[in-house]
C-alpha cells in the first residue's frame, strides 16, 4: 500500500510539472523594476558628491552595477516615461518634450504581458488618461499631484488617504508640485506618505502573489519630486548636515546672475538667483525625501528576499530626470545640463542568469531610459521588437559592441530660448540652441557641474567644437530639412514637442 501511495504522488507531480512546464528550477527572472523622479544622478550616497544618505541604493549598487553616464534623453516627466515605455529613442517615439504620452502599439509592458509574465504597476505612471495601463495588466496609483484639480478622477493613493484620514487635508504641507520650498515637513503619520504608500503595496503584491508566472513590478515613487514633504525624522535628521551648495560657472553668472528673487515668492521658478539659506533649506529638503525613498526601497528588497527570490529577480533602479537645484543658477529639469538630464542607473543581476560580472562596478558606458525595457526583455529570453532602437544593457557584460554618443534634447519650456538638443560621448557635451543658434561644449568628463563654456572660450571654429557640431549634424540629417539644410545646423523658426512619429491612434490598452 505505501509503495502504491508513493507510486500515485510521483504521478500526481510529473503531472502537475506537465501542467506547469516553467519550474522553480528553471523559471524565468523576476524583475523589479524600481525608479523615483527627479532623483539626479549624483546624489548617491556612495558617490560621495551631494552628501546624501541612501544606504539602500549603495548596497544595491555593490551588488551590481552602477552606471555613471546615464542620461534621461528628455528630461522632464512624461517624455522620460514615453522612452521608457517604448525603449525608443526620443525622434521615434515622437515625444520631444513635455506633452501626454500618445497611445502605442508596442510597449515594454505589453510585450511582457503577452510573453506570460504578470505585469503590475505601483505608484506614478503619469500616463493619460490616469488609468491608462499601456499593457501593464494592473495598477495602483499615486497620482495625487492631480488632487490639486478638484473635478480629477481620483488615483488610488488619494481614495486610501480619504479613507484612513477623513479629517486630514491631503495637500496639508501646504507646497505644491513643482514647488521648491524647503523646510517643512509632513504633517500627517509616515504611514499616509504617499512614499510609504507605493512602497507598502509593491510589499503587499510581493507577499500575496502565489501564480507561477514570473512577474513584473514597476514600483514608481513620486518623490524626491515636490513638493519636498519629507517625514518629520528625516527633515530633522538633514537639519544640521552640510550640504552641497550649487557651483556657478561665469556662463551662467553672465545669463542668470541679475535675475534676483526668493524661492518663498518665486517657489516655481526655473532659475534665479536665490539667498544661500533658501538654498540650503531647499536642497536638505530633497535630499531628505531621497532618503526617506531610500528607506523604502530598503522594505520593498526585504520583502523580495523573505519572498525567496531575490537571486531570481534581475533589479533596476533609476529616475526618468534630475533636478539643476541651484546650479549655475538653475532650477528644475528640462535643461541639457548633468543635474537635469543625468540620472541614477543601477541593475543588479541575479545568479540565475549565469552572467559573468563583477560586483561593485562603476561604469562609465553611456546607457538611458531606452534601454530599460530591451533590457528587461533579453533578461527574460523574449525577443525585442524591432521597432525597439534601445539596447539591451545586458550585451555590455557579455562584451558586445556599445552605442559611443548618446542624444538628449527637448522642446521649448521655461525660457524663450531654452528648446535645444544635445548629444555627448562621456567626454564632451555638445548643446545646441535651436530657436536661436547658439552653441555649447562642455569637457564633463573633467568638468561635471559645467562650469567652463568652451565656445564662449575658444570660439566656434575651434576644433572640437566643429567635431562635435558635425557629430549632432549626422545624427539629425535623418529628421530632414526642419533640422539640418546644406549640411548646416537649422535655426528654427518654432519649437514642437512631438515629432512626425508620434502616435496618433486612439485607442487605449
Amino acid at each position: 500500500m505505501k509503495l502504491k501511495n508513493q507510486h500515485y504522488l510521483t504521478l500526481f507531480f510529473i503531472t502537475l510539472f506537465l501542467a506547469n512546464p516553467v519550474s522553480a528550477q528553471n523559471k524565468r527572472p523576476n524583475i523589479l523594476f524600481l525608479m523615483s523622479d527627479q532623483h539626479r544622478g549624483d546624489a548617491i550616497g556612495r558617490l560621495g558628491i551631494q552628501n546624501v544618505v541612501t544606504p539602500n541604493l549603495d548596497q544595491l549598487s555593490r551588488e551590481g552595477v552602477l552606471f555613471t553616464n546615464a542620461y534621461s534623453s528628455v528630461p522632464s516627466c512624461t517624455p522620460a516615461r514615453a522612452e521608457i515605455l517604448t525603449g525608443m529613442s526620443p525622434w521615434k517615439n515622437g515625444l520631444l518634450g513635455y506633452n501626454n504620452i500618445g497611445n502605442y502599439k508596442i510597449t515594454g509592458p505589453k510585450t511582457m504581458t503577452d510573453n506570460g509574465y504578470r505585469t503590475h504597476a505601483v505608484g506614478k505612471n503619469h500616463f493619460t488618461p490616469m488609468r491608462n495601463k499601456h499593457g501593464y495588466q494592473t495598477v495602483e496609483l499615486e497620482e495625487a499631484w492631480y488632487t490639486v484639480q478638484k473635478d480629477h478622477e481620483k488615483c488610488d493613493y488619494t481614495i486610501f488617504f480619504e479613507k484612513n484620514a477623513r479629517n486630514l487635508d491631503i495637500n496639508g504641507s501646504g507646497l505644491g508640485y513643482t514647488d521648491h520650498r524647503g523646510g517643512i515637513w509632513f504633517p500627517h503619520a509616515d504611514s499616509l506618505h504617499p512614499t510609504h504608500w507605493t512602497a507598502q503595496r509593491a510589499i503587499d503584491f510581493l507577499k500575496s502573489y502565489k501564480a507561477e508566472a514570473p512577474w513584473l513590478l514597476k514600483v514608481s515613487f513620486q518623490r524626491p519630486h515636490p513638493p519636498f514633504d519629507p517625514p518629520k525624522h528625516w527633515h530633522d535628521f538633514y537639519q544640521n548636515r552640510v550640504v552641497t551648495l550649487p557651483k556657478i560657472g561665469n556662463w551662467a553668472a553672465e545669463k542668470y546672475g541679475k535675475k534676483t528673487g526668493s524661492l518663498e515668492t518665486t517657489p516655481n521658478a526655473s532659475s534665479g538667483v536665490f539667498p544661500e539659506s533658501e538654498i540650503i533649506s531647499s536642497k536638505r529638503s530633497y535630499l531628505a525625501g531621497l532618503s526617506y525613498v531610500d528607506e523604502q526601497i530598503g522594505r520593498i528588497i526585504q520583502a523580495l528576499k523573505e519572498r525567496g527570490e531575490y537571486e531570481n529577480t534581475l533589479i533596476i533602479y533609476l529616475s526618468d530626470h534630475g533636478d539643476m537645484m541651484g546650479d549655475n543658477h538653475i532650477w528644475r529639469k528640462c535643461r541639457p545640463y548633468e543635474g537635469s538630464a543625468k540620472i541614477p542607473f543601477i541593475i543588479r543581476i541575479p545568479s540565475s542568469l549565469q552572467i559573468p560580472h563583477e560586483k561593485g562596478q562603476m561604469r562609465e558606458e553611456l546607457v538611458g531610459l531606452r534601454d530599460v525595457f530591451p533590457t528587461i526583455l533579453n533578461a527574460a529570453n523574449i525577443p525585442i521588437p524591432t521597432e525597439m532602437d534601445g539596447k539591451p544593457i545586458l550585451d555590455i557584460f557579455r562584451k558586445k559592441p556599445w552605442r559611443n554618443a548618446l542624444d538628449l534634447e527637448h522642446s521649448q519650456v521655461y525660457e524663450p530660448d531654452n528648446a535645444w538638443t544635445a548629444i555627448t560621448d562621456g567626454k564632451y557635451k555638445y548643446i545646441y540652441f535651436t530657436l536661436t543658434g547658439s552653441e555649447q561644449l562642455f569637457f564633463i568628463k573633467e568638468d561635471p557641474f559645467e562650469l567652463t563654456e568652451l565656445v564662449k572660450i575658444h570660439g566656434k571654429d575651434h576644433k572640437e567644437v566643429n567635431e562635435y557640431r558635425n557629430l549632432m549634424i549626422e545624427h539629425l540629417r535623418e529628421r530632414g530639412t526642419d533640422w539640418v539644410q546644406n549640411d548646416q545646423l537649422v535655426i528654427q523658426k518654432k519649437s514642437s514637442d512631438r515629432g512626425k512619429n508620434f502616435p496618433l491612434e486612439t485607442k487605449l490598452e
